[in-house]
């Protein structure tokens, strides 16, 4: 039986797992291996070649079954997988400027490898495991990390737009003016836009906007006595727990989904909303509790529209890998 490969490539590890043609994944959990992308594609090829040796190894799986490989990396980068000519937080060495990572990692491996951005491999996986090969289910899915990542998919496919920025979730406006309790906030994406989802909902949000402006309104609470960066790392934690401030960011974050949710339902009507990323690695409370405050961040909906079910991602930390081995195995049935 001819397996396909998916290999997530982040900023410091690299995530392998196998799917078989009878859509079963081998590998149920992390398989990592490190990642060296800043120092460069030859280092990092190597890396990602390397790795897959000793996941293979480890499964018991040859090189000859593997029939297609599926890679997801961070963006920006095009359809085809050409990363931006102006790097990025993950790719900033030089030689990957302009760099084709797919075609290259191909002629490497000699299989043929399909390419996502990170986000939408994470959609892809977000929708498999709901609906498996539906062709005809939609869902749009927000993934909440240092930044806010995510995608769309329409008749079972990834949107990925003209030249690969379909999805780009987080950079979507928002009328955060609307959310209680944060007036007169400012909320600055590093992509240079104001009021974006990402400005409010992500790890970024909370360090640079939602941390210094609570603290205001806290100041004697018990993260007021750490830099901001290692403060913003407690938030999550500490909102379990129940701590009001803490509850209060979350909350916003919440809301701020709640809204970008309401101009997807209104531009895709998508069968599912999906919310995946490591804000909600959490207990089943705090998920239902997070669920709750977006839906209550959603202006008025008609009736046809609320019966929408928002879900939390399964697998969160393997999400990109087996998303990108979904498309792998799709192009495989397709030919």
């Amino acid at each position: 039986m001819k397996l396909v490969a998916g290999i997530d490539l982040g900023g410091t590890a690299i995530n392998y797992t196998l799917l078989d043609e009878e859509s079963k994944f081998r590998i149920e959990g992390l398989c990592e291996h490190p990642a060296l992308s800043r120092q460069g594609p030859d280092v990092c090829l190597r890396q990602i070649e390397d790795g897959l040796k000793i996941a293979l190894d480890k499964y018991g799986v040859a090189m000859d079954e593997i029939a297609a490989i599926g890679l997801d990396t961070p963006g920006p980068a095009s359809a085809s997988g050409v990363l931006s000519a102006k790097g990025s937080t993950n790719f900033v060495h030089a030689d990957w400027a302009g760099f084709d990572i797919r075609a290259n990692l191909e002629q490497r491996l000699c299989k043929p490898v399909l390419y996502l951005n990170d986000g939408n491999a994470g959609a892809l996986w977000g929708h498999f495991s709901i609906f498996g090969n539906n062709p005809d289910a939609s869902s749009v899915s927000a993934i909440i990390g240092t930044g806010l990542g995510g995608g769309i998919i329409v008749n079972g496919g990834v949107v990925k737009g003209r030249r690969g920025f379909g999805g780009e979730l987080g950079h979507v406006l928002i009328p955060y003016q609307s959310i209680p309790g944060i007036e007169g906030i400012v909320p600055l994406c590093n992509c240079g836009r104001t009021g974006d989802l990402e400005s409010l909902c992500s790890l970024t949000a909370i360090t640079r906007t939602l941390l210094p402006y609570f603290l205001n309104k806290y100041p004697n609470h018990e993260l007021s006595s750490l830099d901001n960066q290692q403060a913003a790392k407690q938030v999550r934690g500490l909102a379990v727990k129940g701590d009001a401030m803490c509850r209060d960011i979350f909350r916003v974050q919440a809301h701020a989904l709640g809204l970008f949710f309401d101009e997807m339902v209104n531009t895709f009507d998508p069968d599912v909303l999906i919310i995946g990323g490591g804000a909600l690695e959490a207990g089943l409370e705090f998920q239902e509790w997070f669920i709750a405050e977006t839906k209550a961040g959603m202006p008025t909906q008609r009736e046809e529209q609320v019966s929408i079910p928002i879900q939390v991602m399964p697998n969160g930390d393997t999400a990109g890998s087996r998303g990108a081995a979904v498309e792998a195995l799709r192009w495989i049935q397709k030919r």
